[in-house]
């Protein structure tokens, strides 16, 4: 029996050579009538790309990644690799720039090297998913509830490529554990066993220690199972104090000044796009159309808790008609609601002006939707994390709401799904994820959902 996954050390080696291979050949025939001299320009360029892509870790995909955090990878390292190859024309006076022959030779280079990225991905899951021969053998040692869930993902997600053996546990005996602790080690050499998971609840130090000795005498792979998911699934960093390691929680992404200013950046050209040529002349259409139904303002304003719980005025296109029960969500078939109000709030183009908020400051694109006070004080200590959503700006577009938990709650089960997405996007953002969300709200958008009233 071979060892498995005898491939996977030249996959990111084949990666980079294929990579820098678009690139030198794109760049020796789009930039040939730039007047460069090739050889510094071709050396610069495939030092820039490889230190990018060390830098954004780029080839640092492996088989659990998910395409969401691919996609994230391409976006950095092409961004910035265009900046690198803009800022090498200044050093070199004799080249002749050409904004148009660096933008096709970016386009061409994306476009290839994602086509390469997409088919070797899903071409890997798919032939793990046929062939056992690339499977890796894993053990877990420990029988609690984290280390059972493991098990289930290792078999319901055979494209992350594990063929999982057994359990190992001094404290519970039954049919899926293979034997105790001290038995794992001739079990490992006998049947080839590739990674070792351990839960931290269920082996004492000194048998930790021999473990990992054994681990890398026999190079094996060791991972260790927390037996505290709540606390661990979130992202860790550890400090040494002289030499003594310390774990602490890392704050999210969105917490991360360069990543507050580059969402900032976005949220500024973004409303500026939709304020400049949609609404410059979808308000006054807008405008008439609601004064011709119903007396009262175009617009309608309200008091809404931001970032930090800071109150905030939130705008919309009036789709109601003037009434003093602004704090109560609207419902199905509302008596409210306009004609013209229904086909607002069924296309959201009552949330337009919220670009508005954008641009203020007040609100961002994309991120957890701004609750009604009501809402807030009803639902702020009865749902677990409800509070988070308050660490971010709130957004015109989020998580919850693509994934159809938007509108009215009914039921406190719709208030808790609607968190579950909203938190799950502020610890786990991504540019990449943001873009997502935006197009999925366009379609969205033209299909029409159910709880859009």
């Amino acid at each position: 029996m071979h060892h498995t996954g005898r491939y996977s050390k030249y996959i990111r080696p084949i990666s980079i050579v294929l990579d820098v291979m678009v690139i030198t050949l794109l760049s020796l025939y789009f930039f040939k009538d730039l007047k460069l001299n090739m050889y510094v320009y071709i050396t610069y360029q495939t030092f820039a790309w490889l230190l990018i892509g060390f830098l954004v870790k780029f080839y640092e995909v492996f088989r659990f990644t998910t395409p969401v955090e691919i996609i994230s990878k391409l976006f950095k390292q092409f961004s910035i690799f265009l900046l690198a190859i803009i800022a090498f024309f200044p050093f070199q006076k004799t080249s002749i720039f050409s904004g148009k022959a660096i933008a096709i030779f970016m386009i061409i280079s994306f476009v290839i090297i994602v086509l390469f990225k997409y088919f070797f991905f899903f071409y890997l899951k798919k032939y793990r998913l046929m062939t056992h021969n690339n499977y890796r053998n894993a053990v877990i040692i420990g029988y609690t509830q984290e280390a059972i869930r493991l098990k289930e993902v290792f078999e319901n997600r055979k494209d992350y490529g594990y063929r999982f053996q057994g359990f190992f546990s001094d404290k519970k005996q039954n049919s899926e554990i293979k034997g105790r602790i001290d038995d794992i080690k001739p079990y490992v050499i006998q049947n080839k066993v590739d990674e070792i998971y351990c839960s931290l609840n269920e082996i004492s130090n000194e048998k930790l220690k021999e473990l990992v000795e054994f681990a890398d005498d026999n190079k094996k792979t060791i991972k260790f199972i927390p037996d505290t998911k709540d606390i661990f699934s979130k992202n860790l960093k550890i400090d040494y104090y002289e030499l003594f390691p310390v774990l602490s929680l890392q704050k999210t992404q969105l917490h991360n000044p360069a990543i507050i200013g580059l969402k900032r950046f976005f949220d500024i050209l973004f409303s500026l796009f939709v304020i400049v040529f949609i609404l410059s002349w979808l308000i006054p259409l807008i405008g008439i159309i609601i004064k011709l139904e119903s007396n009262g303002p175009i617009f309608f304003k309200q008091g809404r808790p931001g970032i930090d719980e800071k109150e905030f005025f939130c705008y919309k296109f009036r789709s109601m008609r003037i009434n003093g029960t602004t704090e109560k969500e609207a419902s199905r078939n509302d008596p409210r609601v306009t004609k013209i109000g229904k086909f607002l709030r069924k296309t959201s183009i009552d949330e337009l002006p919220q670009f508005f908020n954008v641009l203020l400051g007040d609100m961002s694109v994309v991120g957890p939707r701004p609750h009604l006070w009501s809402q807030n004080k009803a639902y702020a200590n009865k749902i677990k994390k409800y509070m988070v959503r308050h660490y971010v700006k709130p957004g015109i577009t989020g998580l919850a709401q693509v994934k159809g938990y938007r509108g009215e709650i009914e039921t406190d089960e719709d208030m808790i799904n609607r968190i579950k997405y909203d938190v799950f996007y502020i610890e786990n953002w991504s540019f990449a994820m943001d873009l997502k969300i935006i197009f999925q709200t366009v379609i969205n958008i033209f299909k029409g959902e159910e709880k859009a009233y």
